[in-house]
């Protein structure tokens, strides 16, 4: 004792609640007495050894010569849920009691019945160690549940297999505490000789029986499906009659469904059929002879599953009560026991059958472990357990940055010739782009971009990105509120009054955001372009038309009518040219890219057109770009009609710069890089000096439609998450 630093005998409590755990603890608790220099023993009997209908068990402890100090009559009759939670409770009602009168330095728990969970929450609850015997088990009912909650409540464990023990230690349990010994059963399973086992086969079964001729029958209900058990009991007892051997039927546990299954007996007249016993309780030295010598066991008891196989006994194990337990290929499995003719014909396969012993569940000398075990608990040790959690891999940094890089939003871009939809990420950067021609009407336009978002949608899961939403970027006047294109350019046809918001929200739960092009410029600007963080600033989009957006105190400005920014058709000359708007001498009408296309046609048929190191193929459609590259390669008249362009652009950003004072211009578009210089020229020469010094800068963001119409969707989700 001085090696555990414990300077007292160990005071050990050991509770009992039914015939089957004391067949477990017996062993024990005759090692335990046989050494009263180590070990004071306390016996507490409850549960079922006390009731007369389950035989009185706690008469064969007495039989043993063990003092019961305690006897608690811990069970509600009833026999059903209610019974059971009942009793529990009753029993947590009587301990308290005990535990305080007796003051054990650990408790001794078996098993996994609704007793044994009483004591050892009662046995925690007062800061008494508690050993728990076969922890770590499966077998498939709710004792599984009631098993495992032990097991976290106990301080040691005793384990018979080397599953149970990892079954143990994967439930975080220390494995300095736990104990594979085996079973304590088979300690006295195996040493069992006994030359005269024929007269306990005729004391229990009749004089006219033979060894390997008859059938131990051992049944209880399953409190998971108490009505399909009853069910399957009564035709096991069907099978049992057809199959004419005479046979042994145990009365089963105090379970809830007991009481069913035992007016099933009583109606098929059992207990006076003249191939039947059927007794409450057999002692346990008995038992083990009757199975030992029995042509085939059948039921769903543990001890079909466990202790049987050291005899190499066959077992016909029905149902699911034992369908997680560790077996010898002495047990055949009837899961599905749900016919007479399934059950018969085990029964035919099982019978007279010798097989291999087994010894899974122990070798004959768990006692002497546990003792051991016993004696090396050092009282002196903190009380509370700790668990053994297995190490985790360390978590990425979730700060705001990471969150966010996953989210991401559905980005839709219709321009005059092009149908684009893209994956945008909270970044801006663009995750995956789907590119179609953009249809002519709108029946195919809206089932088109329908298809695509479905699409960009089923791709995204696919790049772990999360879709907060859809931003559309179109041509034209836009009430963003309602998501409706009120008025399109020429461009797009089919494109009035038309809803987007809700064929897009129905079809694919998530909420649409619809601006025109211009403002999704300004919108992309700002939140990831050179826009972002200023409180003002102005973008235009130089493109197939002139377009542009206002940012006022960090705010889109749309204007009353959704008008606002509307710079393509801002006049810079009286007299200029026609523009699509139906006015003349706006912005567009000299400085888009429709404007140069007419200028370089008009050049072209004139023969004007080509250069030196140009030429235009027999079927291409003369564009912007012909006379782009003619200015380049020195034609005057070309470097003329952009430099008139590029000066009513300049015109349009002086009227821009007088009339809203941004601190910034923005020149966006394809065009942008042509006329930046020429711009700021007229700024210089044309503007009020207090806004001279205002910057204009070229955009360098490669795709500001989607980016915009994506910053829709991800501007409103930040203003959630931050």
């Amino acid at each position: 004792m001085e090696k555990n630093g414990n300077n007292r005998k160990l005071r050990v409590c050991v509770a009992t609640c039914n015939r089957a755990d004391y067949s477990k603890l017996a062993p024990i608790m005759f090692g335990i007495k046989m050494e009263p220099e180590f070990f004071e023993l306390d016996v507490v009997v409850l549960g079922s050894h006390l009731i007369d209908d389950y035989g009185n068990t706690y008469r064969m402890i007495e039989q043993d010569d063990f003092d019961i100090n305690t006897r608690l009559h811990t069970i509600v009759r009833g026999e059903d849920e209610a019974a059971m939670v009942e009793s529990v409770g009753l029993a947590l009602v009587k301990l308290p009691d005990v535990l305080n009168r007796l003051k054990p330095d650990i408790m001794i728990v078996h098993g996994d019945r609704f007793d044994a969970l009483a004591l050892a929450t009662s046995a925690a609850l007062m800061n008494i160690r508690i050993l728990h015997i076969e922890g770590g088990e499966v077998s498939g009912t709710i004792d599984d549940s009631i098993r495992h909650a032990i097991t976290k409540l106990a301080h040691y464990h005793v384990c018979c297999t080397r599953s149970a023990e990892q079954h143990l230690i994967s439930m975080c349990e220390d494995h300095d505490r736990i104990l594979l010994a085996g079973c304590p059963s088979y300690d006295k399973l195996l040493s069992a000789k006994n030359k005269d086992y024929m007269s306990i086969i005729r004391m229990w079964l009749g004089d006219d029986v033979k060894s390997k001729d008859y059938i131990v029958a051992l049944q209880h209900p399953v409190t998971t499906d108490i009505k399909h058990s009853i069910k399957m009991f009564e035709l096991t007892l069907d099978a049992l009659i057809s199959f004419n051997k005479r046979t042994l039927v145990l009365f089963p546990n105090i379970d809830a469904g007991s009481k069913e299954m035992v007016r099933v007996m009583r109606k098929k007249g059992i207990e006076h059929h003249p191939n039947f016993r059927a007794v409450k309780h057999v002692p346990f030295d008995q038992f083990i002879q009757l199975v030992a010598h029995a042509g085939c066991m059948i039921g769903n008891s543990s001890c079909g599953v466990r202790e049987v196989g050291a005899f190499g006994t066959p077992v016909i194990n029905l149902g699911t009560r034992q369908i997680g337990r560790e077996t010898g290929e002495n047990v055949l499995h009837v899961r599905d026991a749900d016919t007479q003719d399934k059950i018969l014909q085990a029964l035919h396969l099982q019978f007279g059958k010798q097989y291999p012993c087994s010894k899974i569940y122990g070798d004959g000398n768990a006692v002497p472990r546990i003792l051991k075990f016993l004696k090396s608990i050092d009282l002196q040790e903190p009380l509370q357990k700790k668990f053994c959690f297995p190490p985790v891999k360390e978590n990425i940094s979730q700060d705001i940055d990471h969150i966010l890089e996953t989210l991401s939003a559905l980005a839709v871009d219709l321009g005059g010739t092009n149908l684009r939809v893209a994956i945008v990420s909270m970044k801006g950067e663009i995750v995956k782009k789907y590119t179609q021609f953009n249809p002519k009407t709108y029946e195919e336009r809206i089932n088109l971009i329908l298809q695509m978002c479905v699409e960009a949608a089923a791709e995204a899961v696919k790049l772990n990105c999360r879709i907060l939403g859809v931003g559309i970027s179109t041509g034209g006047r836009v009430n963003p509120r309602e998501g409706i294109v009120l008025h399109s350019t020429k461009l797009i046809q089919e494109w009035n009054s038309v809803d987007l918001r809700t064929p897009l929200s129905d079809t694919l739960h998530l909420p649409v955001w619809v601006d025109n092009d211009g403002n999704c410029a300004a919108l992309a600007e700002r939140k990831f372009g050179q826009g972002k963080g200023l409180e003002n600033f102005v973008t235009l989009i130089t493109g197939t038309g002139i377009g542009g957006g206002i940012i006022h105190q960090h705010e889109l400005i749309h204007g009353s009518s959704f008008c606002a920014a509307e710079f393509g058709h801002l006049v810079v000359s009286l007299d200029g040219p026609d523009c699509s708007c139906g006015s003349h001498g706006c912005i567009e009408a000299y400085a888009s890219g429709m404007a140069l296309q007419r200028e370089a046609k008009k050049l072209h048929d004139e023969d004007l057109l080509l250069v030196e190191g140009m030429s235009v193929l027999k079927d291409e459609a003369v564009s912007a770009v012909h006379l782009i590259q003619a200015a380049k390669l020195g034609n005057a008249k070309a470097q003329s009609i952009l430099r008139t362009a590029g000066t009513a652009l300049g015109l349009g950003v002086v009227n821009i710069l007088h009339t809203i004072n941004p601190s910034l211009v923005i020149l966006s578009g394809v065009l942008a890089s042509h006329y930046i210089h020429i711009v700021k020229d007229v700024i210089r020469q044309q503007a009020l000096s207090s806004v001279q010094d205002v910057d204009v800068v070229v955009s360098d963001l490669v795709d500001p439609a989607l980016l915009g119409a994506a910053s829709m969707v991800l501007d409103y989700t930040t203003r959630r998450i931050c």
